[in-house]
């Protein structure tokens, strides 16, 4: 006789202790999350904060149709598309192949020493790590003496004033900051694998590279689809704390992201519904990335979020 299982419901009333425990962050996500979707209609308004939101006039998709006709917009949009690339393209397997290699640390000392380190830059505030950065970056800074060392230029550079720099000071300062952060969720994964599986491969006579490949890889390839998939919804968003920090008057024309256009429009400027408008629209592009990703996802790997 084959047991059965208990529905979700007869679980759920076995669990409730467990399960209660996300109510704190259903309520939180209800009220700073769907609550405020209310307000996403004054994208379709001449909304002014000098009057009730509903007795704003509706004007359709006038604004839509502004934003689209803005070269800045296509501007913050092109910047966008570059940094996020780079970051998913060259920094997205950056925590995996730490992830990987810490796991291959068989000094426990070390090893937490190792993580406790990295783990400390996400802890400072991109106010704090921004004003390093810049540091770093300027005349006399870490990154010029080094470079001038190494023979790599014959000058002091102020790297943060030449836009052609700014995507790549976004990836190598995002990169520095949150890569040991990101890697928690591969190294939990990892803590995961049945250790039976290594001393099998390793009587097989599989050598560490191959025991990580074929078994590490390979038993973490659910963890690092759902992570890219995320990724990607995320493309046409960055980190705004980091661009804002980090811009400037003179490399503006290659920071301004779409987050620093909808920040600038909406509350510098004060065009509400404009920003609000373009806002709306980058939504559900993302909500039609994520789709896309997972459907690739699984046609490919055979993993996916649903």
């Amino acid at each position: 006789m084959f047991e059965r299982k208990p529905g979700p419901m007869k679980a759920l009333t076995r669990q409730w202790q467990l399960q209660s425990m996300v109510i704190p962050g259903i309520i939180w996500m209800f009220i700073f999350c769907y609550i405020p979707m209310f307000w996403l209609m004054i994208g379709f308004m001449d909304y002014s904060i000098a009057r009730p939101m509903l007795e704003s006039p509706f004007v359709g998709f006038k604004h839509f149709e502004e934003f689209l006709s803005d070269d800045r917009f296509w501007r913050s949009i092109r910047n966008t598309l570059g940094m996020s690339s780079i970051k998913l393209l060259l920094g997205f397997p950056i925590p995996i192949l730490f992830a990987l290699l810490l796991n291959e640390i068989r000094n426990l000392r070390f090893k937490r020493t190792v993580q406790t380190i990295s783990y400390l830059p996400h802890f400072i505030a991109w106010t704090i790590f921004g004003g390093i950065a810049l540091n770093w970056l300027g005349e006399g800074g870490v990154v010029n003496q080094l470079m001038m060392a190494l023979g790599l230029q014959d000058r002091e550079i102020l790297y943060n004033s030449d836009p052609k720099y700014f995507w790549w000071i976004t990836y190598f300062t995002d990169t520095l900051k949150e890569t040991g952060w990101s890697a928690i969720i591969y190294i939990a994964a990892i803590a995961g694998i049945d250790p039976g599986l290594y001393e099998a491969a390793e009587l097989d006579g599989a050598n560490r590279w191959q025991r990580m490949w074929h078994i590490t890889v390979q038993s973490i390839r659910p963890t690092i689809a759902i992570l890219f998939i995320l990724a990607v919804a995320g493309i046409l968003g960055s980190n705004f704390e980091q661009i804002f920090m980090l811009k400037n008057n003179m490399n503006m024309k290659m920071a301004e992201s779409l987050d620093l256009y909808i920040y600038n429009m909406g509350l510098v400027s004060g065009r509400h519904s404009f920003s609000t408008a373009v806002l709306f629209a980058r939504s559900i592009v993302a909500l039609g990335l994520l789709l896309l990703a997972n459907y690739t996802s699984k046609k490919l790997t055979n993993e996916s979020i649903f």
